[in-house]
């Protein structure tokens, strides 16, 4: 004999199907905002846009660009034909520049992260007499906009003969306040005090500790300090413009800006394609920017992953 509690009697008869026959609940992670859809499609075009017009555009004569439309191949497309151009004109002055951009930014991006996490170390772990006021001169130096400096670092590199030397650019590159301020922050939590006093009391020293187990725990927001520096190193255009008169010592940035020149007023070593040059350099340039962020993020992808779980 079957009995029916009070509960399930007052349950309605449609409610009460077999667990296995009653549709699965929609999770909440699941759900589907109409509004917020159009929002990021709306910002990933805005953001993928711009670098479809350059693909496209590379593929063209300076002719094309005028005479087709903007956001589709013409009908004769000449992507290899302008890379070999690009890389051939005025003797392959492109290349060295290339490989200046590149030891400039790399340079200057792997000794700023490395000095950001040293200082940001040890501020985070250290206290010492005038900590806050040298904290918060950091903080200070992050509002001033780095082309306010550019003269006074000129006059400075003039003095000690360093102007139009690769050191004129990668020295000032160097300094991070930003950096230095988010190692600070990051390892507060990613540098656990314990550890560090169990490694003292097993006779390491404070640079043993910092080079084997601080800088270990630091790789993701190493990472981020090294593609900032990376970017605004390899995006930097006046500060090379000011510091660098030598073409053979340009980075990407002022050459092509020379090339532009050159295509809009007719100077010396112009052609008829210095255009289009110009625009498939543009495209070339980017090229190993979108490489180290795709090499580098699953070191984001780990240090979030560290401590996401419960042990």
């Amino acid at each position: 004999m079957t009995t029916v509690t009070p509960a399930a009697a007052a349950t309605p008869k449609a409610n009460r199907l077999p667990a296995e026959t009653r549709p699965p609940r929609r999770s909440s992670m699941h759900r589907r905002s109409t509004p917020l859809t159009i929002a990021m499609l709306a910002v990933l075009a805005y953001f993928l846009l711009p670098l479809f017009w350059l693909l496209i555009a590379s593929t063209k004569s300076t002719q094309d660009l005028f005479n087709s439309f903007g956001l589709w191949f013409s009908h004769a497309p000449q992507l290899l034909s302008n890379i070999k151009a690009t890389f051939t004109q005025d003797d392959g002055v492109f290349g060295r520049w290339l490989l200046n951009t590149v030891l400039y930014a790399g340079a200057s991006a792997l000794g700023a992260a490395l000095l950001a996490a040293a200082a940001g170390y040890g501020f985070a772990k250290y206290r010492f007499r005038g900590h806050g006021a040298a904290f918060n001169l950091v903080l200070g130096a992050i509002m001033i906009p780095t082309t306010a400096l550019a003269i006074p670092t000129y006059l400075l590199f003039a003095k000690a003969g360093l102007v139009n030397t690769p050191w004129a650019v990668i020295l000032p590159s160097l300094i991070s306040p930003f950096g230095l301020y988010l190692m600070r922050i990051y390892a507060e939590d990613a540098v656990p005090d314990s550890l560090v006093e169990a490694a003292r009391m097993d006779g390491a020293g404070e640079l043993r500790i910092f080079l084997t187990i601080g800088l270990r725990l630091l790789a993701p927001g190493l990472v981020t300090v090294i593609l900032f520096t990376l970017v605004a190193t390899w995006n930097n255009y006046f500060l090379p413009l000011i510091m660098l008169n030598d073409p053979d010592l340009y980075p990407i940035t002022v050459g092509l800006s020379r090339w532009a020149d050159q295509a809009q007023n007719g100077g010396a070593g112009a052609s008829s394609d210095m255009l289009a040059l110009v625009v498939t350099g543009s495209l070339i340039s980017i090229v190993p920017l979108v490489l180290a962020f795709l090499m580098l993020q699953r070191y984001w992808q780990s240090g979030l992953a560290t401590g996401g779980v419960k042990q």
